[in-house]
């Protein structure tokens, strides 16, 4: 008879740490599963932003266990913005619960908010700032933010409150550039449900249940009123919703990509849009080309209104004068052309198309 053996202590200990493959797991591990990039040559890096919330809790977990066997190395970046007490500790939290999950690097970054907009939108750019250097520095393939199919629903409410348009509508992308949201079909629910059953204690942010945002408002009175008056599934239905007007956006894109370079001339300090053109075009296409040109030229984001106005400079051309738009930009009807430019000028430069 061969001798006994001891157990494997290791292996026993090993097998007692990994959580057992439940459903809502499984939901989050296949949505990660999904938008990991392909492993060309050396191993790439994927960046989880984590905030140590339960959607980028349970989005960790998930890039930890699908990156390695899909040839890949996952890491963490921690944003901590310095609004609340205590918010270094929370940050260094979540970067331990990174490291024990195996993520490596775990980067935490400070920042510093401030700046127009109010302090959610100085949050956000002083974030994606830091994710941006993050992913600069360590040249990671993709950051991957836990965005929910619950935050879709919220985003595409809040637009059709603020009248924002299609473009706002259609919600946040599954990607744009390096980032990635691969829970937009998970509920927030189910991430909540995974970090319980992996043993996680995620942070729960105290700004998400404070009713001065207007997100919260949303998430707690009326996306809930909304299920009890119309029946549930109210969330999935904005998604979808969101789902085809982003194609739609996408569409429209893509003919003013094709279009925009038969239609404009550079001018002094600016650049010029045919009118011909504009007018040629149904209105949804043409005031699309207007919002396109001023944002490509100066940077600069026009409201409903705005564009209106310039478009009444093709539709409605009746000798008026220019017009005055954000970021300095001015826009004059010079004969053939609509002219946007910094100094005033209506000058339409030679161009060799």
């Amino acid at each position: 008879m061969p001798p006994a053996t001891e157990p494997d202590e290791s292996t026993d200990a090993a097998t007692s740490r990994r959580p057992r493959l439940t459903p809502s797991i499984a939901d989050v591990r296949r949505a990660v599963r999904a938008v990991l990039p392909s492993a060309d040559g050396a191993s790439p890096l994927v960046l989880v932003a984590l905030s140590g919330g339960p959607d980028s809790l349970a989005l960790a977990a998930a890039a930890a266990f699908e990156a390695p066997r899909a040839g890949l190395r996952a890491g963490a970046v921690i944003v901590d913005h310095g609004l609340q007490a205590g918010s270094a500790e929370v940050a260094e939290r979540a970067a331990g619960q990174a490291r024990s999950l195996g993520l490596d690097p775990v980067l935490v970054r400070r920042v510093e908010v401030g700046g127009e907009g109010g302090p959610e939108a100085s949050a956000r750019r002083a974030r994606y700032a830091a994710l941006d250097e993050a992913a600069t520095s360590t040249d990671a393939a993709s950051v991957l933010l836990g965005h929910t199919l619950d935050d879709q629903a919220e985003t595409v409410l809040l637009g059709l409150a603020r009248g924002s348009g299609a473009a706002s509508l259609a919600g946040m992308p599954a990607r744009a550039g390096r980032y990635v949201r691969p829970l937009l079909g998970i509920r927030r629910a189910t991430t909540r449900e995974a970090c319980l059953d992996a043993g996680l204690e995620p942070w729960i942010d105290p700004h998400n249940v404070d009713p001065s945002y207007a997100r919260v408002r949303v998430r707690d009175r009326v996306l809930p009123v909304l299920e009890a008056e119309l029946g549930p599934g109210i969330a999935e239905a904005l998604v979808r919703t969101a789902e085809q007007l982003r194609e739609d956006d996408e569409a429209f894109e893509a003919q003013i990509e094709e279009l925009i370079e038969e239609i404009c001339e550079p001018a002094e300090a600016g650049i010029a849009v045919s009118v011909g053109v504009l007018a040629a075009n149904p209105a949804a296409l043409r005031q699309r080309i207007i919002r396109h040109v001023i944002g490509s030229e100066f940077g600069i984001s026009l409201s409903r209104v705005q564009t209106l106005e310039v478009a009444r400079l093709v539709t409605d051309w009746h000798g008026q004068g220019p017009l005055d738009l954000p970021g300095g930009v001015r826009a004059t009807r010079a004969g053939a052309y609509v002219v946007f430019s910094t100094t005033g000028s209506t000058e339409v430069l030679p161009h060799d198309h």
